[in-house]
């Protein structure tokens, strides 16, 4: 009730009580009661007309209405004018409230941040400012507590809610090594997290700065409404004026024409596009934020709606990307040692490969045995293990240094360890395949989108299998980044197109796209800083949501553009030929302004 009640109501009230009074003393002379009632209830629009006068800005909603206004009052049309501005100022107040309130709504949805963090220090809990706290700090979150920064798990065990970043419903367990992300609700048990970064750098605080954002990139909608508005407004001032100019030069009734013309003034308030059109898109961004899809702004909103091909990554997009040691195949040494030799030269690299031949060796590593180490991107590592040259990596790695191999028919990602210039064997690493990937090409092509490719490093036989399985018949295989940049270009030449990548590997790709799109890694930098959307559960049933929710929401604009200006265009005809009144084109006005604003809204609820 206190947000209802505020300042901007108190003077609705004291201007409808001063009008109340008028009526009542009709009789006697009203004027000075109708004129402290117009000038309590437009005070604010007339100080807001001269200030955009004087910044250049003549024609906009509140010169028309002052205009308007002040012409009805020496036309001797004194009550008219109060209720004109009366009705103005009601409207804009429920417009204001239902913008506010879908505001609000969209805010809570990203109310991620959490002011304090409780660190331990010494031995106590101290409860501190997050903007305080930093990496590799350890805090502690009791249930119902919100995860104040990402991290990862060091003691504790239990459920938390992560629908506020993925919508996903179902809790989700975790324990000693669990990755946590800030946003995230601890529903039971005391969990102790250290932090892996600080407040601005954690995935909520990225979150909300990239929804607060969101408006600064405008759609092409947006901008065509901003210049329809400025070369608009002029021509029906001119058109006011010259409903006026007209009819006195040929001898007509200079008052009845006059007031025509203050109502097609009043009439061509672009309110409902001004208001409508920029907040249909913010509450598109907010039902994706619902649905665990991340748009950065309304112009990737607008784009997602032209998309007619869409590109894939295979690992960590088709396939889970969580890579395992299926099979050790050796020729002169044991499975022990070929794994142990792998383990060693790829004991400084990162690449998910690389993590899993370590895993998988099981054993700790004695990094002083390993000296120049070097990795080549898309091939593999070399390094020398006491002495020994010894590379590890595909097909590439080994042809680049002319290493003899017998080439086996194993399906997976192989990797060769070879010793001082000879060929050892090779691991096998398998990748599961998405249970969703499965119906991906179906579900994209509801949508009519039937372009569907899949790029890859990985060797021509584990792409044909996975593409196979997943049902895209397009792919391209053995694929370096800049290869990848290459035959995106092509793709790009035909087709409007988004690539889907893991944020990281194919930030470049991402970022060339037309629309990039990054499953998962929402919290990397190069997810959120390369991409254009982000599906925050790595979810592929993301996808095509987040195309529907843009259709839709461009569809919901459209609708709002086409009601507003038909009626617009229908009730300044009337005006011209007197068939309504300045209270009639303000209620009209009003009207459409609240349907168009109540038609964004419904984007947050409706069924998709």
């Amino acid at each position: 009730m206190k947000k209802f009640i505020n300042f901007d109501f108190g003077r609705i009230i004291i201007s409808v009580l001063f009008l109340g009074l008028a009526y009542l003393f009709k009789e006697n002379d009203n004027l000075i009661l109708l004129v402290i009632s117009y000038i309590i209830i437009s005070y604010e629009v007339i100080l807001m007309a001269f200030k955009n006068i004087f910044k250049g800005n003549f024609f906009d909603e509140n010169f028309l209405m002052t205009l308007a206004t002040i012409c009805a009052f020496f036309i001797g049309e004194y009550a008219e004018a109060v209720m004109v501005m009366l009705l103005y100022e009601i409207g804009e107040y429920l417009s204001n409230l239902a913008v506010n309130k879908s505001k609000a709504s969209i805010t809570s949805l990203m109310n991620l941040r959490s002011d304090y963090i409780n660190l331990i220090i010494d031995g106590q809990v101290i409860k501190k400012r997050t903007m305080d706290a930093k990496k590799d700090d350890i805090f502690v979150v009791s249930p119902g507590e919100k995860f104040a920064l990402d991290g990862v798990v060091v003691s504790g065990d239990g459920y938390v809610d992560t629908s506020s970043i993925n919508g996903e419903s179902k809790p989700l367990r975790v324990r000693a090594g669990s990755e946590v992300i800030s946003g995230w609700v601890n529903k039971n048990g005391l969990i102790e997290v250290k932090a892996k970064s600080g407040l601005k750098e954690s995935t909520a605080n990225k979150i909300i700065e990239l929804i607060e954002n969101s408006n600064e990139r405008k759609t092409n909608t947006e901008k065509f409404i901003t210049k329809f508005s400025k070369i608009y407004t002029p021509i029906v001032v001119l058109l006011a004026i010259l409903l006026v100019v007209i009819p006195w030069l040929l001898g007509l009734d200079l008052d009845a024409w006059i007031y025509r013309a203050l109502v097609f003034l009043v009439t061509s308030c672009p309110c409902a596009l001004v208001i409508s059109v920029p907040l249909g898109f913010f509450c598109g961004i907010g039902r994706a934020s619902k649905e665990g899809i991340l748009i950065k702004g309304s112009a990737e909103i607008e784009r997602l709606t032209h998309v007619k091909a869409i590109v894939f990554d295979k690992t960590g997009t088709i396939t889970k990307g969580n890579f395992e040691v299926i099979k050790t195949c050796t020729c002169d040494v044991s499975k022990e040692d070929i794994l142990r030799f792998a383990a060693l030269a790829e004991s400084f690299s990162h690449h998910p490969i690389a993590l899993s031949i370590k895993r998988a060796y099981g054993k700790d590593l004695n990094c002083e045995k390993v000296s120049d180490f070097k990795e080549y991107e898309g091939h593999g590592v070399c390094a020398k293990i006491d002495g020994d040259e010894v590379l590890v990596g595909n097909e590439k790695l080994l042809q680049k240094f002319k290493i003899k191999y017998d080439k086996d028919g194993d399906v997976g990602t192989l990797v060769y360890v070879v010793l001082n210039g000879k060929c050892l064997g090779h691991i096998v690493i398998g990748d599961d395949i998405k249970e969703e990937a499965y119906d991906l090409t179906k579900n994209l092509t509801k949508l009519g989108i039937n372009n569907v490719i899949m790029l890859s490093g990985d060797n021509i036989d584990i792409v044909s299998d996975v593409s196979g399985k997943v049902k895209i018949k397009t792919y391209y295989a053995n694929l370096l980044p800049n290869d990848k940049v290459d035959r995106l270009n092509q793709i790009k030449e035909e087709n409007f197109t988004a690539f889907v990548g893991d944020g990281i590997n194919d930030a470049p790709v991402i970022k060339l796209s037309d629309i990039g799109i990054a499953m998962g890694g929402i919290g990397s930098d190069a997810a959120i800083e390369a991409s254009d959307v982000v599906l925050m559960n790595d979810d592929l049933n993301k996808l095509p949501l987040s195309i529907k929710i843009a259709r839709m929401t461009k569809r919901v604009v459209k609708e709002n553009i086409i009601f507003a200006l038909g009626f617009k265009f229908l009730m300044l005809f009337l005006a011209v030929f007197g068939f309504t009144s300045i209270f009639l084109a303000v209620f009209a006005d009003v009207g459409v302004t609240l349907v168009s604003i109540l038609n964004s809204l419904f984007i947050m609820k409706r069924r998709i």
